[in-house]
């Protein structure tokens, strides 16, 4: 069943261990249960799950930083050890840093992420990342901002990752905050 939600050092954001029940056939993981997010805060108009995703990524890739404005989601690592990066640009102004939470994780860790608050992560090794989200993507509530941005200042453990031509490209955090 796992543990309990704990916070993290951002509001809104929460940090769970499942259990993995492994033998030497292999493992069973539950990865969730309605009743695990339906008290949670998710900064969305509806907390429902509404769509599952999963994100392979090999080692050195990073991921982000990139937000919803309407939407949560629910990541729960199945395979590998990312470091993730979160930034709360929930209010934030021009000028301003964002507050940040940095960690790795592990297999069978799982992580709510409320709207408005930027994540990404770095593959330390082939990652697999199943992730629940609350709204059917369709482009219209994803922005982002540069993974090296020198204000957010994220420490991340490789400066010369492979980045996809979005990720390489995204402006910086007080131009995406300009732009509202």
């Amino acid at each position: 069943m796992g543990g309990e939600w704990r916070p993290g050092a951002i509001p809104g954001v929460r940090w769970r261990t499942t259990t993995v029940h492994a033998d030497g056939r292999g493992s069973f993981t539950e990865l969730w249960r309605a009743s695990w997010t339906d008290d949670l805060d998710s900064g969305a108009a509806d907390a429902r799950a509404r769509q599952a995703n999963l994100s392979r990524s090999a080692p050195r890739v990073l991921r982000g930083m990139h937000l919803h404005r309407r939407q949560a989601d629910l990541w729960v690592v199945a395979e590998g050890r990312p470091f993730i990066a979160l930034a709360d640009l929930r209010g934030l102004v021009p000028g301003r840093r964002a507050p940040l939470e940095v960690r790795e994780a592990g297999p069978g860790e799982a992580c709510w992420l409320p709207a408005g608050v930027a994540h990404g992560f770095y593959a330390r090794d082939a990652l697999t990342l199943v992730y629940l989200v609350t709204n059917e993507y369709d482009g219209t509530d994803e922005i982002g901002f540069r993974w090296d941005d020198p204000v957010a200042a994220i420490p991340w453990p490789d400066p010369a990752p492979v980045l996809s031509a979005r990720d390489a490209s995204a402006p910086l955090l007080a131009e995406l905050l300009r732009a509202g």
